[in-house]
C-alpha cells in the first residue's frame, strides 16, 4: 500500500465502530487526521491514543445534519493541516427500527438526515477545496442495504441507496478533475449497530449469529487502502468487503461459508 505520510484525513462520526478504526489506520499509514463526532469527550479518547503510537490527530465537535458545522470541520482539517486530502463519510444511523407504517415521522428523518444529507454536506463542503488543490479522494461508507430494501429498514435502505448515487455523481462530474470518489460497503460490522439491529428482532440481519460480523478494523484497513491507491479500482462504485476478492486484496481471511 502507498503511504499516506503527508496526507491529511477527515474521519465522520470517528468517535467508535468503523470510524474511530478508519481513524487509527488511516494514521499507521502516516495521515494526519481530523476525527468528527457529535461526541466531544469520545473523540477526545481516539485522538489521544492516535497520538500515543506515533500518530497525528486532531479532533472537531461535528454534527453532519448542520451545514455550518460541516464547513467549519473541513475548515478545521485546512487550518490544522494545510489541505484536506482524504474526506471519509463514515457517520450513519439506523434506529429506530420500524416498519414504514409504524415509524415515527421525526426520528425517520433523523436518520435519513444523518446517512444522506450528512453525506452531501461533507461532499458540498470538502469539493471546492479539492478542486483547487487539483486532488482528494472521498470514501463513502455504503451498504448492501443500498442494493437491496429490508424490512424495517426503509430510511436505513434509502439513504444508503441515495449515498450510492451521490458516489457516482462525484466521479461523473469531478473524476476528470482529480477527485477520486468510491464506496465502501463492509457487510456486517461487530458495532454498537449490530446490537440495535440484533435487538430489534426484525428482518434476517437481526438472526445472523455475532460471530459472522467482522471487526471493524477490518473496514478501517480497507479505508486506508483505498484512501492510498484502492480507490482506483474501484471510482464511481462500491467495493464490497464480503467478496473473497476484495478481501484477498487487504490481506483479509475469506469469507465464512
Amino acid at each position: 500500500m502507498t503511504s499516506l505520510t503527508g496526507k491529511s484525513a477527515i474521519v465522520t462520526g470517528a468517535s467508535r465502530g468503523i470510524g474511530a478504526a478508519a481513524a487509527h489506520a488511516l494514521a499507521a499509514e502516516g495521515a494526519k487526521v481530523l476525527l468528527a463526532a457529535r461526541s466531544t469527550q469520545e473523540i477526545e479518547v481516539v485522538a489521544n491514543d492516535i497520538r500515543l503510537t506515533g500518530g497525528t490527530a486532531e479532533f472537531v465537535t461535528c454534527d453532519v445534519t448542520s451545514w455550518d458545522d460541516v464547513q467549519a470541520m473541513v475548515k478545521a482539517c485546512k487550518d490544522a493541516f494545510g489541505s484536506v486530502d482524504i474526506l471519509v463519510n463514515n457517520a450513519g444511523a439506523i434506529e429506530p427500527v420500524a416498519r414504514l407504517a409504524d415509524s415515527d415521522p421525526v426520528e425517520w428523518v433523523k436518520v435519513a438526515d444523518i446517512n444522506y444529507k450528512g453525506v452531501y454536506y461533507g461532499l458540498r463542503a470538502v469539493l471546492p477545496v479539492m478542486l483547487e488543490q487539483g486532488s482528494g479522494t472521498i470514501i463513502n461508507i455504503s451498504s448492501g442495504a443500498a442494493y437491496n430494501a429490508l424490512e424495517g429498514w426503509s430510511h436505513y435502505c434509502s439513504s444508503k441507496a441515495a449515498v450510492l448515487m451521490l458516489t457516482r455523481a462525484v466521479h461523473k462530474e469531478y473524476g476528470a478533475e482529480g477527485i477520486r470518489c468510491c464506496g465502501l460497503s463492509p457487510g456486517t460490522v461487530a458495532t454498537d449497530m449490530q446490537v440495535i439491529i440484533k435487538a430489534s428482532g426484525m428482518n434476517p440481519v437481526s438472526q445472523l449469529d455475532p460471530s459472522v460480523h467482522i471487526p471493524p478494523e477490518w473496514a478501517g484497513k480497507a479505508i486506508a487502502w483505498l484512501a492510498a491507491d484502492g480507490a482506483d479500482e474501484y471510482l464511481g462504485d462500491d467495493m464490497h468487503l464480503r467478496t473473497d476478492e476484495a478481501r484477498a486484496k487487504l490481506g483479509l481471511p475469506p469469507v465464512q461459508a
